[in-house]
This record gives C-alpha cells, sequence and structure tokens, in this order.
C-alpha cells in the first residue's frame, strides 16, 4: 500500500491543517515499556514503502526509521515505564506517551490524528481518532515505525540481561517461549504486574 491511498484520506483535514500523527508500541506485551511516536509530515517524507510497522519487518523498518526522522517536518518519541503502566493502566499509559511525544514537537500541529478508537484531549489542539489508521494515514503510519523500531532497540538491550524469555524475539508479547520462561524463571523487574502473567 503507498503512500497514495495513506494521504487521499481525511483530506478535509490534511490539506487545510498542519497535521501530527500519532501512535504507540507495546500496548499489548507482558512487559517492558509502552512506546508512542508523533510525527509532522513533509513533502520530502513521501516514500511508498512506509506503512503500517506490523506489516514491516526489521529490517525495513529500521531503513524507514532512519528515512522519516531525516525527512519528516517534526517528530518525537517518548517512553512510559512500567511503574507508570501499573499505576495508571496500560491505556493511559500509552495516551501519557502520545502526549509526551507531541510535547516534544518544536512544530506545533493545528490537528492531530491518532491510531485507535481512545485518546485524552491534548491542550488546545484538536484530535481525531482513526481506527487501523496506521494503515491509512502517512503520518501515523511514519510514528508506528518510530515507536516499533524504538521499542525493539530496548527490548534488544533488555534481551542480553534477560535472555532467557526471548525479548530479541518476542519483544515482550505473550509468545510460548516467553510464558514458559515466566513459569521457569518467575517476573522480571520489567514484567507488568497488573498484567495476567502466566507463571
Amino acid at each position: 500500500m503507498g503512500n497514495s491511498f495513506m494521504e487521499k484520506l481525511l483530506t478535509s483535514y490534511s490539506h487545510l491543517y498542519l497535521e501530527a500523527g500519532c501512535d504507540e508500541a507495546g500496548r499489548g506485551c507482558l512487559c517492558g515499556p509502552v512506546v508512542a511516536a508523533a510525527v509532522v509530515v513533509s513533502d520530502a517524507l513521501k516514500n511508498e514503502f512506509i506503512n503500517d510497522s506490523k506489516k514491516l519487518n526489521f529490517k525495513k523498518r529500521e531503513n524507514l526509521s532512519a528515512f522519516i526522522q531525516q525527512n519528516a517536518m517534526d517528530y518525537g518519541i517518548a517512553t512510559v515505564d512500567v511503574d507508570f503502566i501499573d499505576t495508571h493502566n496500560i491505556l493511559w499509559a500509552a495516551i501519557h506517551a502520545m502526549h509526551l511525544a507531541l510535547d516534544q514537537l518544536t512544530v506545533r500541529p493545528e490537528l492531530i490524528i491518532v491510531d485507535g478508537n481512545r485518546f485524552l484531549p491534548y491542550p488546545f489542539v484538536p484530535h481525531q481518532c482513526i481506527v487501523k489508521g496506521d494503515a491509512k494515514y502517512l503520518s501515523i503510519a511514519s510514528a508506528s515505525i518510530l515507536a516499533k523500531n524504538h521499542r525493539d532497540a530496548i527490548m534488544l538491550e533488555l534481551h542480553e540481561e534477560y535472555p532467557e524469555y526471548g525479548w530479541n524475539k518476542n519483544m515482550g508479547y505473550a509468545t510460548k517461549v516467553h510464558q514458559e520462561a515466566l513459569r521457569k524463571f518467575g517476573p522480571t523487574p520489567h514484567h507488568r504486574k497488573t498484567f495476567r502473567l502466566e507463571y
């Protein structure tokens, strides 16, 4: 799916307002932080390979992440840790991470578009939630790639400390290997205590 399809949607917004797309990564994981990104697109960002990060392999995401950071008008990436997730719940943690990513922008957007169906208002900027927006809009797809790539890098570092859990492959999701390691070794400080851990 190329950008031409993504850019057709919400044209009533995109040609009137400076738009920032937001997405998060790691919301459904058993461990590790939730990471969010916000991206303000530019003409230089057009790339037919930019798409929902879940549809891209690691190498493509890595290359596109560098391309996005070099060519976006502006971007921000934010991380919210496990303690915050356990204290406030994962939905609010994901929204908070998106707000923190928006805080990093030096270009103030006039409209925020968010992947999914839940968001809390960001001060003085209207927003629109779009289900599966990461497969429809260039700005959200770009944010999806930045968030996923940044979080994967964190999980690969944590894997060096806790190799038993296979985080270099499952990135913290509840795979069979991950759940078997939980049963054998128990949770680490990076596991979310408020999630149902199978051990």
